[in-house]
């Protein structure tokens, strides 16, 4: 027996048809080719890989998870102990983002367990890649108590195997369920039966990224809302904890549980469409300011990160724009020269960031976007009341 889902209201069913609608419009806008999409893709992964090991306690800034993500071990801040764990979950996540198109995709317990591997197998002290074969505890560290019990081990292959099932069953969307509350609902399953001895957390997020990668809307990175849960991290542990009531309790009712999912996905994607626009306006800024300089055109990408405060590396513009290192390093000098970019270390630990000029820019940009991200169930919950209040008293 697993978790059931749960019966939607009318505000889930609102609230899901709004998220629907911010993935339409994102699609259409991403239907052009666009310059700044490679970037932006690669950011919003950084953001989602960071975001889901925040959630674990292993903390690297969005510079490191770029540099994580481009296998530039020079570019590192992090300890290494971070670096290893952050780099599994980039190696499952990869994977997982090569499985998206994939017409021979079999969602069966050998990949769970591969992408478990992938995960930890730089530990082999917590079995990567192999179920759990004792009871397990989730201890709250700060409070020093238990606060949930898996099942017991003897159950988990058999309740992996039923969920999978169901998700098997479910991935044609054929019984008109939405992609959002399957998600939400492969996550909770996992994550409650707990099948392995550590990174149950990371593996049931990387599930649910996996099956909205499986929709084949858009893109993972544009889906997930690892970037959301690793920002709300105590909130995400607080529904976990209600649904569960702190041991295996499969009957319990879910539907806070995907409320929350909900309400994630659509303002994660609230932030993502503000993130797009931003950026296509960055852009069109950055493109005057490199004519204005007599700059190589393709000198954008490197202002493009600068402009919103992240670190230039020679290595990784030299990938961007497909230049020898002699180039690469002739256009920085120039940027440099420009008073666009300020160099900051030495030789190959050179980095450079954006000039005052260019984070302004940015900065204006910013401020002039939709800069709030609203709750869709407070709005809802906010519109009913003004409704009531409207109405005509009984017998006036």
């Amino acid at each position: 027996m697993l978790y059931k889902f749960p019966e939607l209201t009318e505000d889930d069913v609102a609230v899901i048809a709004e998220i629907e609608e911010y993935r339409e419009r994102l699609r259409h806008f991403l239907a052009r080719p666009r310059r700044w999409r490679g970037q932006l893709r690669r950011n919003l992964r950084a953001r989602a890989m960071r975001g889901s090991n925040i959630i674990e306690g292993y903390d690297v800034s969005l510079d490191d998870a770029i540099a994580i993500l481009a296998n530039d071990d020079e570019a590192l801040d992090a300890d290494h102990r971070t670096v290893l764990e952050v780099t599994g979950y980039r190696n499952a996540m990869t994977y997982v983002q090569q499985l998206a198109d994939d017409p021979h995709f079999n969602l069966d317990q050998s990949l769970i367990r591969g992408l478990h591997f992938m995960m930890l197998g730089h530990d082999l002290s917590k079995s990567p890649g192999a179920y759990r074969q004792s009871a397990i505890y989730v201890h709250d560290e700060e409070r020093d108590e238990i606060v949930y019990e898996g099942p017991d081990s003897d159950l988990v292959p058999s309740l992996m195997g039923e969920l999978l099932e169901m998700l098997e069953s479910l991935d044609d969307d054929s019984r008109g369920i939405s992609v959002f509350v399957t998600a939400a609902m492969a996550h909770l399953n996992l994550v409650m039966i707990h099948p392995f001895r550590d990174g149950n957390g990371r593996m049931a997020r990387c599930l649910q990224t996996m099956i909205l990668a499986r929709n084949q809307v858009l893109g993972p990175e544009f889906s997930s809302i690892e970037e959301w849960l690793g920002r709300n991290t105590q909130a995400y542990y607080d529904v976990l904890a209600r649904t569960g009531e702190g041991a295996w309790r499969p009957q319990n009712d879910a539907s806070a549980w995907v409320r929350f999912n909900l309400r994630a996905h659509h303002m994660q994607a609230q932030t993502v469409w503000r993130r797009v626009q931003v950026s296509e306006r960055v852009w069109v800024e950055l493109e005057e300011i490199v004519q204005r300089h007599r700059l190589p055109e393709r000198a954008i990408y490197a202002l493009f990160s600068a402009a919103l405060g992240l670190k230039v590396r020679r290595t990784s513009y030299q990938e961007d724009v497909d230049v020898e290192g002699p180039t690469a390093n002739r256009d920085l000098k120039a940027l440099v020269t420009a008073g666009l970019l300020r160099p900051r270390g030495e030789t190959r630990g050179r980095y450079y960031l954006g000039s005052d000029e260019l984070r302004a820019t940015y900065t204006s940009i910013r401020k002039t976007a939709q800069d709030r991200v609203e709750d869709p169930y407070l709005r809802l919950a906010l519109g009913q009341a003004r409704e009531l209040a409207d109405e005509p008293l009984p017998g006036l």
